[in-house]
């Protein structure tokens, strides 16, 4: 039976741990898009930030956007909160197309003013790539996070490990136990999903739901549910991985798999 648009909202925000507290995208290959897809579809105060660089906000998004230098941002974004139920908030970065993502003290104290009830957070860069290994200062994830959501693209697989689609190749290599230019596999993805050197990293105390994002077709599905499969099974630190394709309107969530036995979304 399909879900009507507010129980697919819905779904969506319960099925990644979105609907209220702090929650933290890490990994490459959607995590933009899962964290405005997640903004839009929750019905309470909203804030998206970052803590690492973020992508300039679109114009489209232009009315829900505070960007100021560190000592005036806090009173940028109350103002804002005031007038929107969504703010996105960050602060202005030399990069071409970039800004820059808030201090932990700092983002306590803004999601304490304007009392969010989600804050979405970047918690890491990919520089665009569709995968990636965390470096050993990465993520940066504020020490209330509840909820941690570790990205990976499923159409990284079938492609050589190199640096165009990976950022940071070579550690990658060495979580999933390939050669540069090797081919990836679901179970090379799973390795990721499931090591502590990998996306796992940093995590603490938070829950954690792994994404794969980019799941657009039975094939890529079937990919998927494979590398879920062997994440599932190399750790207990979380038990159900999510399968998407953010780009989706109608139906970002493709199915959910759990550690025992799968549901179809």
């Amino acid at each position: 039976m399909s879900r009507g648009q507010g129980d697919q909202e819905s779904f969506l925000l319960e099925t990644l741990g979105a609907t209220r507290g702090l929650v933290c995208c890490v990994g490459a290959g959607g995590k933009k898009s899962t964290l405005y897809r997640l903004a839009a579809a929750h019905s309470g105060r909203v804030g998206l930030t970052a803590t690492a660089h973020i992508e300039r906000f679109s114009k489209a998004h232009a009315e829900h956007s505070a960007v100021a230098d560190e000592a005036l941002l806090e009173e940028a974004v109350a103002a804002l909160a005031q007038q929107q139920r969504k703010v996105f908030f960050a602060k202005p970065c030399a990069l071409p197309g970039r800004l820059e993502g808030v201090s932990f003290p700092q983002l306590a104290r803004i999601q304490a003013r304007s009392e969010f009830d989600l804050c979405l957070v970047k918690a890491d860069g990919a520089r665009n790539r569709i995968l990636k290994a965390p470096a050993a200062h990465e993520p940066a994830l504020p020490p209330e996070t509840d909820t941690v959501i570790p990205v990976c693209s499923i159409r990284a697989v079938g492609l050589p490990l190199d640096e165009k689609i990976c950022h940071r190749p070579e550690l990658f290599g060495e979580i999933a136990g390939l050669v540069l230019g090797g081919i990836i596999e679901p179970e090379h993805l799973g390795r990721l999903l499931a090591s502590t050197e990998g996306s796992l990293r940093g995590v603490g105390r938070a829950r954690v739901i792994p994404l794969i994002n980019m799941v657009d077709d039975d094939r890529l599905e079937a990919l998927a549910v494979a590398a879920a499969e062997v994440a599932l099974g190399l750790t207990n630190r979380f038990d159900t991985v999510v399968l998407a394709a953010m780009r989706d309107e109608a139906r970002p969530i493709r199915r959910v798999v759990h550690a025992a036995r799968d549901d179809l979304a």
